[in-house]
């Protein structure tokens, strides 16, 4: 089996060709080399492949649930006989390590394998009461048609597939717009297995493009049905906004920003909360929407807690490519890098581990006794930088936990379940995970936020409400007698 070829051209209308738009340069974060360089996409380019979407998907979703299905796994073999190959890509050009890489692959084929696998079963319709003499009332649900999916760059591989076999399964086509930082793992790879996997051309296109050059052409196409974004909260503002400035309105699904909190209370096993908490602070660097943005422990353990955190972090393995065990990466690009170092410069809380960087590798950086206004708190991060705030007690960390504007993941250590559940369902966030980290994704769980961190919600019967439309239909099995006059309403 041979690796993948033409992943450097878009992917439309069942064709892989050169783009005539504006020139796109993919870079490994790993030492800033060119993997390719590519022509883009052009708004034309757009128009036809939307076009050809929604025409291969009028037969797609006339298949039945268990053809559909049979597809879903035959992806889940391709990509398990590729993994090394997808693996390499995802190490290459984002900056994962080994490990985000292996992990990343797990969770594709938990969305294909499990829920996408099973979708097609789960579309419901409904009998639904009347009061009209023989009129029967029915609600279907059906295909939304084409969903336009814009893809982020820290989780590529997922973060498409959640959107993309999910909807490909209840008889959608797709449209990938992917980051320009990660054309690979985020869009031309899923177009070689779409291809792999015969699915009907044009059913998917993949069409690497900057925002500038197509990003409004993509959100406002007239066949697009949804729009499937997942980024910054700022980008997903606009998204939004295009979307419904579009001559035809569109329905959102939108997972943005974080700044979520991992909260130790007192009766927490440290030991344990500090294993937990350093890998959902560090894996990948820190560059993923649910990562843990910042870290509150109640007072009367946080001396022990911080220097226990301190201790584990230095053990992490740092910038070795090919060692399984490294945690921490390259940060994506320079602008991101800079971002994050901006952000270290500014803080005004106790350095309490630090170190130079290499290249775009920034060490852990763990920050101590750090204030409710300094930048490292108000900000997504997006790097490896763990700040350590400290509560007076419960209430004051939970004040701490609700003080952001972003509600998508976030954690609460106890050893008192009881204790802990009450704490979480106070969490203004999408998600809360009890004695775990922030980092959690399943395939027929609601993944989603609150606040200003998106709208909807992904996986299992949230993806059916997502990439399926309700249409309600009667039947009026004998004539009725239609009310002519306000007297015939009676009161």
């Amino acid at each position: 089996m041979s690796d993948y070829e033409n992943l450097d051209r878009m992917f439309l209308a069942g064709e892989w060709r050169k783009g005539t738009g504006d020139t796109l340069t993919n870079v490994s974060p790993w030492d800033e080399s060119t993997i390719f360089e590519m022509p883009g996409a052009t708004p034309d380019d757009v128009d036809q492949a939307f076009k050809a979407a929604a025409q291969a998907q009028k037969e797609w979703a006339s298949l039945p649930p268990s053809a559909r299905s049979a597809k879903m796994r035959a992806i889940a073999d391709i990509i398990e006989a590729r993994r090394d190959e997808i693996a390499g890509w995802i190490v290459r050009e984002v900056g994962g390590t080994k490990l985000k890489a292996a992990l990343e692959l797990m969770l594709v084929t938990q969305v294909v394998r499990s829920e996408a696998a099973a979708l097609p079963f789960m579309v419901e319709g409904a009998i639904l009461p009347e009061d009209i003499p023989g009129k029967e009332s029915r609600a279907y649900r059906r295909p939304v048609g084409v969903v336009a999916l814009v893809s982020p760059w820290n989780f590529p591989l997922q973060l498409t597939a959640r959107t993309l076999f999910p909807a490909l399964a209840l008889g959608n086509g797709v449209v990938i717009k992917p980051s320009s930082d990660s054309i690979v793992t985020g869009g031309t790879i899923f177009a070689a297995i779409a291809e792999e996997a015969e699915l009907p051309p044009g059913l998917v296109a993949v069409l690497p493009g900057s925002g500038k050059a197509i990003g409004d052409a993509v959100v406002q196409h007239p066949a697009a049905s949804v729009v499937s974004f997942t980024g910054s909260t700022p980008v997903g503002r606009k998204v939004g906004q295009a979307a419904l400035e579009s001559k035809r309105l569109k329905s959102l699904e939108l997972e943005l920003g974080g700044n979520s909190p991992i909260v130790v209370l007192d009766d927490a096993d440290i030991d344990y909360t500090v294993e937990a908490s350093v890998w959902g602070k560090f894996v990948h660097q820190g560059q993923i929407c649910m990562i843990a943005n910042r870290i509150v422990v109640e007072d009367s353990i946080y001396d022990e807690f911080a220097a226990k955190f301190v201790a584990r972090t230095k053990k992490l393995v740092v910038g070795q490519r090919d060692n399984p065990a490294c945690m921490i990466g390259p940060i994506i690009n320079r602008d991101q890098f800079d971002s994050v170092m901006e952000l270290i410069g500014k803080s005004k809380a106790t350095c309490a581990l630090g170190g130079k960087p290499d290249g775009l590798v920034i060490p852990p950086h763990v920050f101590t006794d750090v204030a409710e206004d300094d930048p490292l708190v108000t900000n997504e991060i997006f790097g490896p930088v763990a700040p350590i705030q400290r509560a007076r007690d419960e209430d004051h960390a939970l004040e701490l936990a609700n003080a952001t504007e972003m509600g998508l993941s976030s954690a609460v250590f106890s050893r008192d379940e009881g204790r802990a559940l009450r704490f979480a369902r106070q969490i203004q966030a999408g998600m809360t995970h009890i004695n775990d980290q922030t980092v959690n994704d399943s395939p027929f769980s609601p993944f989603g936020g609150a606040k200003n961190s998106g709208i909807g919600r992904f996986n299992g019967r949230w993806a059916v409400e997502a990439f399926t439309a309700t249409h309600w239909i009667t039947v009026q099995h004998e004539k009725r007698q239609l009310p002519f006059s306000a007297d015939d309403l009676g009161n």
